[in-house]
């Protein structure tokens, strides 16, 4: 038996000091993108590119650990929008973060190399630790957050987001979570919430704790009750968790979807306000270079429509170029537009007289400090947010997993089994899973 059948076993048996006894593995498997490929799709359009010819699993060798870091044993992982854009290698590819970080220190030049392990979400286990840690010791059950930080620079003392170093794990860093074996900061660690299969628990983290500082935190939005907040996807990654926050919050979504499948799934959730933007026609671009103002206010009618004569206190962006003009037009006087991603194109247009005579504000949020993504996972943990898995694979399906991704079929969150020989397993409180299991799996199979 090998090293890593040797550490799933001990974890499926429950045997933490067992997986402290055994000695990590020289190597593993991990999902990557090859340097030498970066030019395979030029030429194509982004929807023509397909992750499954860029994506591959190699078994690559287990990094050195330095100070302050931990490897983990990954039972599971999940399909974020940066995994996409690093499988199309656009708007560049992730081998420049690589090459920047790698400059950075001896340590961080171990980043720097010919492929890319990537991923940025796992729940698993601690194998060892660096130098250094002292709160978490091997066989712990962790997930791990996004955000990898140096910390050495006064700049990110108050918000560890505004720090001069700080990298997206697995997009910007190397050795991510698509893997059987993952190297993070020992500061990226939080304790997996004990109700949740390992796939469960690996789909909340970028997501979750993305809409959390975007909606909640007061470096986002900072959303109080009774607010109407418009939620762009509100049946995907971000959306299905931003919806929840504002249910959670006293707030009222308003949540638009792209089908009366994405619309069920909203109204599950207990939004009761939803738009079908593909059944109701809305273009907001007559063509590639101008929108459609007409549609702006046909959508804003829409909204006051449901709402009682109401405009959104806050609109929950992220598609970006597509939406952003009706986003900026939409808001109430003196509302907020907080975004934080642009999947359908980064050159964002907007008519600038609805934003600066009616006194509104546009928030850039980038994922989460420490401090929110435990809040965000504490949440998750007690029962009161919940994941939004709806499909999980193999990882030899990571290509398949992405590709639904990037052509917006899927619903929720995308999961993927790395050393999880199958779905269900890693649940340790069975009382408060039962409590909560119509909301845990309203995804699956959406």
């Amino acid at each position: 038996m090998s090293r890593l059948e040797q550490i799933r076993e001990a974890i499926l048996s429950g045997d933490s000091g067992a997986v402290a006894s055994i000695e990590p593995p020289s190597s593993y498997r991990g999902v990557t993108v090859h340097a030498d490929e970066v030019e395979m799709f030029e030429g194509l359009a982004s929807q023509e590119k397909d992750p499954r010819k860029s994506l591959h699993v190699d078994e690559v060798p287990t990094p050195e650990l330095g100070p302050g870091e931990a490897l983990i044993a990954v039972m599971a992982s999940a399909i974020n929008y940066n995994t996409v854009w690093t499988s199309i290698f656009e708007p560049l590819p992730t081998f420049k973060f690589l090459h920047r970080y790698g400059k950075l220190s001896p340590l961080a030049k171990r980043h720097d190399l010919p492929y890319h392990v990537v991923g940025s979400d796992a729940a698993g286990v601690v194998l060892r630790t660096g130098p250094g840690v002292h709160t978490w010791k091997p066989g712990d059950e962790v997930v791990a957050h996004c955000l990898n930080v140096e910390l050495e620079s006064p700049d990110g003392h108050n918000d560890t987001m505004l720090d001069s170093e700080q990298r997206i794990w697995g997009f910007e860093t190397n050795f991510g979570g698509l893997a059987e074996i993952a190297l993070v900061k020992a500061n990226q660690l939080m304790p997996k919430p004990a109700h949740l299969t390992w796939e469960e628990a690996a789909c909340p983290g970028l997501v979750n704790s993305t809409a959390y500082r975007q909606l909640v935190s007061r470096n986002g939005a900072d959303m109080k009750q009774g607010d109407v907040v418009l939620i762009w996807g509100a049946s995907g990654g971000l959306g299905s968790y931003a919806t929840q926050y504002v249910l959670n919050g006293g707030g009222i979504p308003v949540c638009v979807v792209s089908s009366p499948a994405k619309a069920e799934i909203c109204r599950g959730l207990g939004a009761e306000l939803v738009i079908d933007r593909n059944a109701e026609g809305y273009k907001f671009w007559k063509d590639e270079y101008h929108q459609d103002p007409k549609e702006w206010q046909r959508f804003g009618a829409r909204i006051r429509e449901l709402t009682g004569g109401e405009d959104p206190d806050i609109v929950f962006e992220h598609p970006g170029r597509e939406t952003f003009g009706a986003s900026v037009y939409a808001a109430r006087r003196g509302g907020t537009v907080v975004t934080c991603a642009s999947t359908s194109g980064y050159l964002h247009q907007y008519d600038n007289r609805y934003l600066w005579m009616n006194l509104k504000r546009v928030i850039g949020s980038h994922f989460a400090n420490y401090r929110e993504s435990w809040e965000a996972n504490r949440l998750i943990a007690k029962g009161l947010i919940h994941p939004t898995l709806s499909r999980t694979y193999r990882m030899d399906e990571t290509g398949q997993a992405a590709l639904d991704v990037h052509r917006n079929v899927h619903q929720g969150k995308v999961g993927v089994l790395c050393l999880a020989p199958e779905e269900g397993l890693g649940v340790r409180d069975e009382m408060t899973r039962e409590a909560h299991l119509d909301r845990i799996t309203l995804f699956r199979g959406a």
